[in-house]
């Protein structure tokens, strides 16, 4: 008989544990994601970034330049912008694999109001990040509010399915795609701030529309984003705002999506949106 309730606590609380983990891996992140598509940034583009991260007194700014090859340059250079719009402390760490493990560097990153992603290589950066305790650190600073920005490569890890470059079918890197073909995008796990979209960044400025649309074809239940330089979307409570100077542009839901015998990509229709400065769309 005790045995019989001792089991039966036990599913009981393998149960409650269950649905607890359900409660917090679906609880809204009380943060925001600043995504910036690469390119120039001027000082009211960096004033949005750190008036969307709202620092108190206290709070302080976190540089994260894994992504680049140079990494003391791009530090030196978001820096300096910021310096001219906010006097919060700003540091950075440029994390090793084996610093991602560190738990007083991560705490670091945990406990930060505005993560500033920096550009360059987003596969770089998941390099050091991907299944560490600092890919858990930016997904808990972004639950318990802090914002997390990215430029370039820093706008490309934001999706869950990043967009690596590459092209499957051709070995030269190009810009944009050269053929619209099923199989042809190469993507890679990226930091899931956003599951239900792929971001695409230099947009118009690299006409990178093949690309975004190779994404959609092979995530069709997916939105995709394509950012243009200069430019930027603020996501909070399931709304995305353009703040900067050009356009984004937003595809969704391909109609009577097929594939023709020689393996190219074919459809009827898709939503395609292009927004500016100050407009919003929903985005979940």
């Amino acid at each position: 008989m005790k045995l019989k309730f001792t089991k039966a606590l036990l599913i009981i609380g393998l149960g409650c544990l269950s649905l607890s983990s359900f409660a917090k891996e679906t609880k809204e992140p009380k943060g925001s994601l600043f995504i910036i598509g690469g390119g120039a940034k001027d000082q009211q583009l960096i004033r949005s970034m750190v008036d969307a991260a709202a620092l108190s007194a206290s709070d302080y700014i976190m540089i994260l330049p894994m992504a680049s090859t140079v990494a003391d340059a791009s530090v030196a250079d978001i820096r300096e912008q910021l310096q001219e719009v906010t006097d919060h402390k700003i540091t950075a760490i440029n994390f090793s694999k084996s610093d991602a493990s560190d738990l007083r560097l991560v705490d670091s990153v945990r406990k930060a109001k505005l993560i500033y992603i920096t550009g360059g290589d987003q596969n770089r950066f998941m390099a050091v990040v991907e299944h560490s305790p600092l890919f858990d650190a930016i997904h808990s600073a972004y639950q318990q509010g802090a914002c997390i920005a990215g430029t370039s490569a820093g706008a490309a890890i934001m999706s869950d399915q990043m967009i690596t470059g590459e092209q499957a079918q051709d070995s030269t890197y190009r810009a944009t795609f050269n053929r619209l073909n099923k199989d042809n995008l190469v993507t890679a796990k990226g930091m899931g701030l956003i599951r239900t979209a792929i971001i695409d960044q230099h947009f118009i400025k690299r006409s990178r529309y093949n690309r975004l649309f190779s994404a959609l074809a092979e995530h069709p239940d997916k939105v995709c984003i394509g950012i243009d330089e200069s430019t930027a979307i603020l996501i909070h409570n399931k709304k995305a705002k353009v703040v900067g100077q050009f356009q984004v542009v937003v595809a969704s839901n391909p109609v009577k999506l097929e594939v023709n015998k020689e393996g190219r990509i074919i459809w009827d229709d898709i939503r395609l949106s292009i927004y500016d400065n100050g407009k919003t769309f929903p985005i979940q």
